[in-house]
């Protein structure tokens, strides 16, 4: 079975899926004594405009970041398209420290509903795309240690286990709602509209421009929004002079509740194989 190619299939606005799918694929290549054939990253909007499809000789780590206790909604027309035909997938979904609710289970089902057979998969951590402090700076030299435990449980499992049944993860279906952020009062607030803002001090490098997973940031005018916002925080975290910021009350009420609510306890990666 390590004869199949090993092959990486992940979204990822800030990084910090990648380091984890990627790293979980650099394992297992190392085990097998061979390379990652290809690293398809379909975070960009150029990315997306055409299916990616794989075959029963792939070997598939595939990632997404969790969106409000789910699979990012943006994601779901372009990830329905891809075609599994028939090959192994490693399922992976990084939270950022509050929990990842449905987001394992919705993401295994669409990768076997597209032809994937899901025979390991993983939660892990990662930094918070709206903090710096929520799950800061992980992954971390511990997370990937756990990484490379994982990476090592997947090969074995190839290797001495026949046949390859696909596994069960926790989860509820239906599944459940986005989470909902509140406002102070404690009333459901929606931030799906809020943008980032542009201060004087930009430089106009257009990093931003290219950094947008959805190409909402005007290539003219870098403080002005086209399109939606996903509050992956790219243009945010990566302004070399940090000019992009929220200034919306209920986003950053909500950013702060998070940070009170599930800075603490850190919360560990969790297999299922």
């Amino acid at each position: 079975m390590m004869n199949a190619h090993l092959k990486t299939f992940y979204f990822s606005a800030t990084d910090t899926t990648k380091k984890i799918v990627t790293g979980i694929a650099g394992k297992l290549a190392e085990s097998a004594g061979k390379t990652v054939a290809e690293n398809f990253n379909f975070t960009l909007p150029e990315a997306r405009k055409e299916p990616a499809h794989f075959t029963k000789q792939d070997i598939v780590v595939a990632g997404v970041p969790v969106y409000a206790g789910r699979v990012p909604n943006v994601l779901l027309k372009y990830v329905n398209t891809t075609e599994g035909n028939g090959a192994l997938a490693i399922a992976v979904v990084v939270y950022g420290n509050r929990h990842y609710d449905d987001a394992l289970v919705e993401w295994r089902d669409i990768l076997e509903a597209r032809g994937f057979r899901v025979i390991a998969a993983g939660a892990f951590v990662g930094e918070h795309s709206f903090s710096r402090i929520l799950g800061g700076n992980r992954p971390d030299a511990e997370d990937m240690l756990r990484v490379a435990e994982f990476a090592r449980q997947v090969y074995k499992k190839i290797t001495t286990t026949n046949p390859l049944e696909s596994i069960a993860v926790p989860g509820k279906r239906p599944y459940r709602p986005y989470y909902r952020p509140k406002d102070k009062d404690g009333n459901p607030a929606s931030i799906l509209k809020v943008v980032p803002k542009t201060g004087d001090d930009c430089i106009h490098c257009g990093l931003c421009v290219s950094l947008c997973p959805v190409g909402s940031i005007d290539a003219e005018d870098e403080s002005r929004i086209t399109g939606i916002c996903i509050k992956c925080c790219a243009c945010i975290k990566y302004c070399p002079v940090e000019a992009k910021y929220f200034d919306d009350a209920n986003y950053l009420w909500h950013k702060e509740e998070l940070e009170v609510a599930f800075t603490s306890p850190r919360r560990e990666p969790e297999f299922f194989l």
